[in-house]
């Protein structure tokens, strides 16, 4: 058996406030480490939110709040999962980019690679080309891969995570309530098809996002949902009071990795799988 304690935070998220994004960060990394938490996720974006037409100062705040929270997250021995802006080479656009952070450091990273268009995204990042990696966590050996918001709906993302031999795929999001039905379905279906688990983690607030300034609310609805695809029980679940903002909210759950393993033997998808005949399809289009 390979228990393992995790920890969605969801926080309401400010754009441009990394000072404040950071504070509710670390708070909320630390309730979660006093809870047990061996793996915690935060929602996309958490240093900065959509910031519009960023630059140089934000990219440099950002990373810097991304080596803050790496420090926090080797003292408390929480392996950690977000994303953050990423700067580009020479007169390219920014990515957005998820890090697994562990032992003080971005020990895997991964670029969204579907950028969502109603918002304008792709004017303002780059999108990523290379497949979500896989992290081993330390002293565990669960298989760990994120995926970013927006690629729930591409299958092929959490596909080729399923290949590579996650069994727990984190999803990082800023995903609003007017499609929060999907955001259930999806999150069970990637979980069902990956035979594995999906720690989806979601914003809280309501904020003008991407260059059209669409006015959007997140209630959270963040979840962590079993191989079976049925949502995980949590274990116990704490609100902190914040000023200014919403209250970030710390939620934990207890899994057991061998549920997946356990059902890849019984159900060998990966074997199964045509690879080759889908590969061929896809290549008629």
């Amino acid at each position: 058996m390979v228990r393992m304690r995790v920890a969605t935070l969801e926080l309401d998220v400010r754009t441009g406030d990394v000072e404040g994004n950071l504070r509710a960060a670390r708070e909320a990394l630390g309730r979660a480490a006093e809870g047990g938490a061996q793996l915690a996720s935060l929602p996309e974006m958490w240093p900065t939110s959509f910031v519009a037409s960023a630059g140089g100062d934000t990219f440099e705040a950002s990373g810097e709040a991304v080596g803050a929270l790496a420090d926090l997250a080797a003292e408390l021995g929480v392996v950690t999962v977000g994303s953050a802006f990423a700067a580009g080479d020479e007169g390219e656009l920014p990515t957005n980019r998820a890090h697994v952070l562990a032992g003080g450091r971005v020990v895997a990273h991964y670029d969204k690679v579907h950028l969502f268009s109603p918002t304008a995204e792709h004017l303002a990042f780059s999108a990523g080309e290379t497949p979500p990696p896989v992290f081993e966590h330390p002293g565990l050996g669960a298989r760990i891969a994120p995926i970013i918001c927006y690629d729930l709906r591409f299958p092929a993302v959490a596909r080729a995570a399923f290949r590579a031999g996650a069994e727990i795929l984190v999803t990082v999001a800023q995903w609003p309530d007017a499609r929060a039905p999907h955001w259930r379905a999806l999150v069970r279906g990637r979980a069902a098809e990956l035979e594995g688990f999906v720690v989806a983690c979601n914003r809280l607030g309501v904020d003008e996002i991407g260059r059209r300034k669409l006015r959007l609310s997140f209630s959270g609805d963040s979840a962590v949902v079993r191989p079976s695809g049925e949502p995980s029980e949590a274990i116990a679940q704490e609100e902190i009071e914040a000023v200014g903002r919403r209250a970030s909210r710390v939620t934990l759950y207890d899994i057991d990795v061998d549920e997946a393993r356990s059902l890849r033997r019984q159900v060998p998808v990966a074997n199964d799988e045509r690879v080759d005949l889908i590969r061929r399809w896809i290549g008629s289009e």
